[in-house]
Formats: structure tokens, sequence, C-alpha cells
């Protein structure tokens, strides 16, 4: 009953959890408790005030962060719209600097944990313009840099974090008072800058940092599992992601990390030709708001390798058609992989035109790795130089694009080198590969998404290429060849 001895000391309790909270979130006091932050993030998140205060501030940056922290996002992003107008309080303020500050951080992090990384770098550069003292500055540089790593904006990250890391260092707070989100974006970066030892230093750091929270030793191991991808230690990092993924440490973890570990794991199961798992594993989950996580992204990545090119389009068109909020480290990709399904499809406009926007994002924001892995080598390179060839102020690109593709792009003929040899292309490989089964033409054409004309034209060119005149000699000349 309300006004009970108990209800009383509940709420002196959850007070007492938001001012030790609120007080810890920058650093220079400790660090958050976590049977507060478990406390905090069931709590119910009070109606706009009539006027902020430094308390109400205090109070709802502090349940924000809690439920980031303790992956209470059940109610997405109407949580901060309830107060916000973009990044504008919806009522009047009387705040200081600092209350205004700590709140705009919590909000933005709070972004970053339910994928919507626009969100997340706009909160931490309004905090950013009203942090004034170190540790709020620490933390709104934290903020930035996760939400610009989210974003694939992989150099202003970099430079906020720099910039972070330097006032920690000045200060002389302790290690375990580093940020977590400054972590995660260096494992975004790292990645994107194919950096294997930066990137295998992280789970380390994390654990001396923070070794007894679950939730940070959950995301030192998932990224353990992203450096086993890039090392090609893929048996080792399938077997890791799926222990995360499905094992008791799951309880303990954060959802993005868990969504980001899903897309490694189908990585894994891409880089070794098993396609159809990675789309299995995948099946269960859309798009998070703002596609932090793009799973449409990522199931184009099997569907490309599995000459799929019909459904790779319907998968992404979603993607296309929410293009300014489309989260622009996967929207990369997703551009890339359609150029390259248009192209095999014989939509050269077409093809030209989105590996041209993929083209212009990257000039904008970097000539990084990951939008490039799982491509196929030689179609990707000849594409961009065509599209190139056209677009003179792209022409600086090429350089730093074929190191990169040399690196992380699939050989074309990885899948079936046999294929390959009698001068294939990658649509018609892939229909090759069904050809050796019971399935009808009719079958193999509804599966891949296409007329059954098409598929009959497709045939008939695999057997003009391979000198057969029927589908058993085909197979007999594909099957012999291979062994």
């Amino acid at each position: 009953m309300p006004g009970t001895p108990s209800s009383i000391d509940a709420r002196a309790t959850l007070r007492a959890a938001v001012v030790t909270t609120a007080s810890r979130l920058a650093p220079g006091h400790g660090i958050p408790i976590p049977r507060h932050l478990a406390l905090l993030a069931e709590a119910e998140l009070p109606t706009p005030p009539a006027v902020w205060t430094d308390t109400t501030a205090h109070t709802v940056a502090a349940l924000l962060s809690a439920r980031a922290r303790r992956d209470a996002l059940a109610d997405g992003s109407d949580v901060f719209r309830l107060y916000f107008d973009e990044v504008r309080l919806k009522r009047p303020a009387a705040l200081s600097s600092g209350g205004r500050a700590l709140l705009l951080a919590s909000v933005g992090e709070y972004c970053a944990a339910i994928g919507s990384a626009q969100h997340a770098a706009r909160f931490g550069a309004e905090s950013l313009l009203f942090a004034d003292t170190p540790a709020l500055r620490y933390r709104a540089l934290s903020v930035i840099a996760l939400g610009h790593a989210m974003n694939g904006e992989y150099t202003a990250a970099e430079e906020a974090f720099a910039a972070a890391a330097q006032i920690f260092a000045e200060a002389g707070w302790p290690a375990v008072e580093t940020s977590y989100l400054l972590f995660l974006a260096d494992v975004l970066t790292s990645s994107a800058r194919f950096d294997i030892e930066r990137l295998a230093a992280v789970p380390d750091a994390m654990v001396r940092t923070q070794g007894d929270d679950p939730y940070w030793t959950y995301t030192a191991r998932a990224a353990g599992v992203m450096v086993k991808l890039l090392r090609h230690e893929f048996a080792d990092g399938r077997a890791e992601a799926r222990e995360l993924l499905h094992g008791s440490p799951r309880h303990a973890s954060h959802r993005m990390v868990r969504y980001f570990l899903l897309c490694v794991l189908s990585d894994l199961y891409v880089a070794q030709g098993d396609d159809l798992q990675a789309l299995a594993v995948l099946s269960p989950f859309e798009n998070v708001e703002g596609h932090g996580i793009c799973f449409s992204m990522q199931r184009a990545a099997a569907l490309l390798r599995l000459g799929r090119e019909r459904e790779l389009l319907l998968e992404t068109d979603a993607c296309v058609a929410s293009e300014t909020e489309h989260c622009l480290r996967t929207f990369t990709p997703v551009l890339l992989r359609r150029a390259l399904a248009q192209q095999r499809l014989g939509n050269t406009r077409r093809a030209h035109q989105s590996m041209e926007a993929a083209l212009l994002i990257v000039a904008r924001t970097g000539t990084w790795a990951t939008p490039f892995l799982m491509l196929p080598h030689d179609e990707t390179r000849s594409l961009i130089e065509d599209v190139v060839a056209q677009h003179s102020e792209l022409k600086h690109l090429l350089a730093s694009l074929s190191a990169i593709l040399a690196r992380v792009a699939a050989p074309d003929d990885e899948s079936a080198p046999a294929y390959t040899a009698q001068g294939l292309t990658p649509t018609e490989r892939a229909l090759a590969s069904l050809l050796d089964s019971p399935r009808s033409l009719s079958e193999i054409a509804r599966e891949r998404g296409v007329s059954l004309n098409t598929v009959k034209s497709q045939v008939r060119s695999i057997y003009l290429k391979l000198g057969v005149s029927g589908r058993a000699e085909a197979i007999e000349q594909l099957t012999s060849t291979d062994a």
C-alpha cells in the first residue's frame, strides 16, 4: 500500500540508486554499482516534467543508462522520444550545463544500445556542446566515438576516440573507469581497418578493465570471434560464436553485441561456402531501427553467392527506400551487393548507379575494408573500374580499393573452380550447381525467383559453353571436371 514503510523504503532505495549512478556515469567518482543498474533498469520512467531541473535530468540519465547497460530495451526509440523532439527537449528546462550534458549523453548511450547510430552521434555531439568539465567531455566524446563508428564514419570516430583518450590520460582516472562505449568503437574501427592486431588487443584490455562484469566479458569474447574470422580461423570462430549465442553467457549480454556476433557467424558460414546455413541462422531476425544491424545486408552476401540476385534485390529494397535513415556502415555494403546483382541480371545502368552511390559514400567516409568482405573479387573490381572510368572525381579511390579487395574479397572462383574453367558467369555457376539435383527447371526458376524462360536461356548458355546438348551430359562433364 502507498505510504507503508516497505514502499517508503523502496522509494528511498531507488532514489539512492539514482543519485549514486548519476554521479558515476562520468569518470572520477567510481563506476555504477551493478545492483543499482539492475534495479534502475526495471524502474518506470517518469512522465515528462513541467520544467526540467537537474534532479529530473539526473534521474532520467541514470534510468536510461541503466537500461542500456542491462539490455532493457523493449521500448525502443519510444523512450527518448517521450522527452525529445530530435535533440530538443519537448518541455521547458532550467538546467545547468552539466545536467544537460549528462542527460544528453545518456540518451546517446541508449540510442547506441538500440542500434540507432545516427541518433547516438547527434546526442553525443549535443552533449559535448554543454559539457563543462573534463569528465563530461570524456563521456560525450565516448558517445560520439561509438555513434560515428556504428554509422561507418570511422575517421570521425577515431578523432573522438583520441580526444577522449587524451582527456582520460591527463585526468589520471583509474583504468576501471574507462568507457565501455570506447571499447565498442575500437572493435568497429579496428575491424574496418582490418587491423587484426589492434582488434585482438581489445578483448584482453576489456577483461583487465572490468573482468568481473559478465556484459564486458561477453563483448570481449564476441570481439575475439571477429578476430578469428579475419584470421581465417573459421571452425574455432563458429564454435565460440555458437556457445555465446546459445549458451548461458547470452543472459548477461547486450542485444547489439549479440546481433553483431550473429552477423559474424553468418560471415563465417559464407567464408566456408555454406551459404544456406548463413541464411538459416539469420532467418528469424528483422532489421533494427536505423539499421545499425542490417540483417537484409547480411543476407545479401549469401544470396549473391547463391546466384539469387532477384531475391537479393527484393530483400534490400526497403533499405534503399529508407536511405536517409539507414546506417551508413551497413548501407554501403547493401549498395555494393545490389550493384553486383544488377550487373549479373544485365541491368548495367542500375548496376553503375548503385556502385556510384556506394563509392560516393566511401569517398566521404573513407576506404575501409568491411564493406567489401565476402564480395567476389574480380566482379567487384571490374565494376568499380567501369564506374571510376566514368567519374574522374572517384579515380583517387582506385588504388586503395584494389588493395582492400586483394585482402578481404573472395576470389570469384572460390566456390566452384571447375565451372570457372568453362567460362561460366557467377549466375551460371550457381545455376549449374542445381542441375545435378532432382529439381525441374520450373522448380529451379521458383527457387531463384526468376521466370522459367530466364532459366531456360541461362541453361542454353551453360550447354553452349560446355559443348553439350543436354542436362545429363552437362552434369557428367561438370562432375568429371570437378573430380
